[in-house]
């Protein structure tokens, strides 16, 4: 088996990358692979507490994107560096991808400012591989309806969501070897065949 693999979701909300994470997470581990699922912002008991603050509470999107970092510090060295160095793979739903999306493209936060912290924070980490499940936003929005309850990202506009959308995919065409882009707008099946076709290919 090769080394230990760090694998993240990421897409914007209503894309249904949480549902196939939990089932792409059980199909590797039942290949026997010691699996280690996180999210961000969270993952420690100081980014549960962020987590709670960064959904809830209106503020600059400096100050947004300066917090999402700091819980992403703890959360790499608490959690995913450690798990990575004992051989787990670490799968999390969210990691700085979702920082140049959200705070870069849908706030406006300057990506050289975010490059920064990336590189502050985690400069000799990234994923070996983040599956992008990219939708059409009307069909993600049409998702979101259904939620009762919604943060305050979820409950952003559309064309917010547009701008994220466009930024992720513009981050997966800078490194596209890292990528792999999932058509969300088809059936579970469909997705989960996707899946098992790049859980083969790990494995």
């Amino acid at each position: 088996m090769s080394k230990a693999k760090f694998i993240t979701f990421e897409g914007v909300d209503g894309a249904g990358k949480s549902t196939h994470l939990e089932w792409f997470s059980n199909t590797l581990r039942q290949h026997g692979i010691d699996i280690l699922v996180t999210r961000e912002p969270g993952g420690t008991p100081l980014g549960e507490q962020l987590r709670e603050i960064l959904l809830n509470h209106p503020m600059h999107p400096e100050t947004e994107a300066l917090l999402m970092f700091a819980a992403r510090r703890e959360h790499v060295e608490q959690v995913i560096r450690p798990a990575l160095q004992r051989g787990t793979w670490v799968i999390s739903d969210r990691f700085t991808d979702a920082s140049m999306a959200y705070q870069g493209g849908g706030r406006g936060v300057s990506l050289s400012k975010l490059e920064q912290l990336e590189h502050w924070v985690h400069p000799d980490l990234q994923p070996d591989l983040t599956l992008l499940f990219d939708i059409p936003i009307e069909i993600a929005r049409q998702r979101l309806d259904n939620n009762i309850s919604l943060d305050r990202f979820e409950k952003e506009q559309g064309t917010f969501f547009e701008k994220v959308r466009q930024a992720y995919l513009a981050r997966s065409q800078k490194t596209p070897a890292r990528f792999a882009v999932i058509h969300a707008e088809k059936t579970r099946d469909e997705v989960q065949a996707n899946l098992q076709r790049i859980v083969l290919s790990l494995i």
